[in-house]
């Protein structure tokens, strides 16, 4: 009896050897954003721009006029966009717009800076791509060099953790690439 029970287990074992254990691959949650429909943000201000339609424009605290919060409730995030005009102080105003992603290099894993020019819509700024667990993933300034001068950040209402907000990250740098390349100065 032995034997047969020996040989029943050893025929299992056998048996059941046939295919190689594999480890599972790595997987990512599959996050779908809604296609992005864009519509023109004007306002009593000298600028206007195509801003996603899943974003709710709200006017900043302390009503300063012609900044605004684009709250994206959909992603957590919003993007706070201020808007200065220019007295003589371009330089000031460049050094404040570039030292900003500066401010995040400490939780930064990487920062690109990208230049933008549009002579035809007289735009022309900088964007910056933030990546790792930074409080803001994407700063941004825009100007005409001679009167207006705006400047953007993202931010989550959240801890940062880049392996999670990166999806949404990305989706939210195309709009923002997109607000900058229609942005028109309204005078």
């Amino acid at each position: 009896m032995n034997k047969v029970c020996f040989l029943f287990a050893l025929v299992i074992m056998i048996s059941s050897c046939k295919n190689d254990p594999r480890p599972k691959p790595k997987a990512f949650l599959a996050l779908e954003y809604p296609v992005a429909e864009y519509a023109v943000y004007s306002a009593d201000c000298s600028y206007s721009f195509e801003r996603n339609r899943i974003a709710e424009v709200i006017p900043a605290k302390g009503n300063v006029p012609c900044w605004i919060n684009l709250n994206y409730r959909l992603l957590d995030a919003t993007i706070f966009i201020t808007y200065q005009k220019v007295n003589n102080n371009l330089d000031s105003l460049l050094r404040d717009a570039q030292r900003m992603p500066l401010q995040h290099t400490i939780k930064a894993d990487f920062i690109e800076g990208d230049v933008y020019t549009n002579p035809e819509n007289k735009t022309y700024g900088m964007f910056y791509e933030v990546e790792g667990n930074a409080a803001s993933q994407a700063q941004f300034y825009i100007t005409d060099s001679i009167r207006h001068f705006i400047t953007g950040s993202l931010y989550f209402n959240q801890k940062p953790n880049y392996d999670s907000i990166m999806p949404a990250a990305a989706y939210l740098k195309t709009d923002i690439k997109h607000l900058m390349e229609t942005l028109e100065w309204v005078d």
